[in-house]
């Protein structure tokens, strides 16, 4: 059995004269967390949109399951669990019904997890669904999608409208299915929440990936933190060519961004002027994110 679940090569999706996606190529492994990013219009939902055999697209390869996504859609969804952003509900029925509905309409529903997700994510199941806000309705998709066993689980923005101990729990969900072996792909707004989660970043831009790897292999692209004290004045790091916005806060001690790839030869450096204090803060996945934004 191949460990890729999510094969995606060079695909292209037009609207028209409007090509929203022109080349997006990244594979989902077995207990793999991939973090889908990009702002609005980036391409992210029609490559999810693609890939649920909901649209065709216009080029390029996508294949789950070694099946492809548009021809064989309905056996992929058996083994399937998805959770848009924004999750419609039937006003008239409970989050209870609903949710017993989508385990139904799935056929791999697990009765007590369902349960146990209703008291973690303190979900009333009883109310019909019409009084529920935003983020009730996100729980109801989220139970329902969780209670399920699936192989591929497909989050775009699942959290929105969470308060942040919701966020959490959701966060040890997903834990909990990639220690199980689980394929997830995961498309948010919440950087942290991605950086927390991923296996993997995709970093996708006007309907391009950018930038795609595990988040240790991308730190490179940005600059760590340093924050130094030494024993004797610090000026003298501000000519290597690897500091940038170096800024003395006294004759002795200063802030300054650094190439990740340099780190050795600063810390060198450093070393004979005598360190008494020194903090080197790694870039995040929002440093990385507003270097191809800004």
């Amino acid at each position: 059995m191949t460990d890729e679940i999510v094969s995606i090569t060079n695909l292209q999706k037009n609207f028209g004269k409007f090509q929203a996606l022109s080349d997006v190529s990244f594979t989902i492994d077995r207990g793999e967390v991939v973090g889908f990013i990009g702002p609005n219009g980036a391409g992210k939902s029609t490559t999810i949109r693609i890939l649920l055999g909901a649209i065709k697209r216009s080029g390029g390869d996508a294949k789950i399951f070694q099946k492809d996504v548009w021809q064989n859609s309905l056996a992929i969804h058996e083994n399937i669990a998805y959770v848009p952003g924004d999750v419609n509900l039937w006003g008239n029925l409970t989050g209870g019904e609903i949710i017993d509905l989508f385990i139904k309409l799935h056929g791999k529903g697990d009765k007590a997890k369902r349960d146990r997700l209703i008291k973690r994510f303190e979900l009333d199941p009883k109310k019909k669904s019409r009084s529920y806000s935003k983020g009730n309705r996100q729980k109801v998709g989220l139970i329902a999608a969780l209670s399920v066993d699936a192989e591929l689980y497909i989050f775009d923005e699942p959290t929105s409208g969470l308060d942040p101990l919701m966020e959490t729990i959701f966060q040890q969900e997903v834990n909990e299915l990639k220690q199980a072996g689980k394929a997830i792909l995961l498309s948010s707004h919440i950087l942290s929440e991605v950086e927390h989660l991923a296996t993997k970043i995709v970093v996708i831009k006007q309907g391009k990936v950018v930038e795609s790897g595990s988040l240790a292999d991308l730190r490179h692209l940005t600059r760590s933190t340093i924050t130094l004290e030494t024993s004797q004045p610090v000026n003298s790091l501000k000519s290597l060519t690897s500091v940038h916005d170096f800024n003395a806060t006294t004759d002795n001690a200063a802030t300054f961004s650094a190439d990740s790839t340099a780190i050795n030869e600063i810390l060198v450096h450093a070393t004979k002027l005598g360190i008494k204090k020194i903090d080197i803060v790694p870039p995040t996945l929002e440093d990385l994110f507003l270097r191809h934004y800004q």
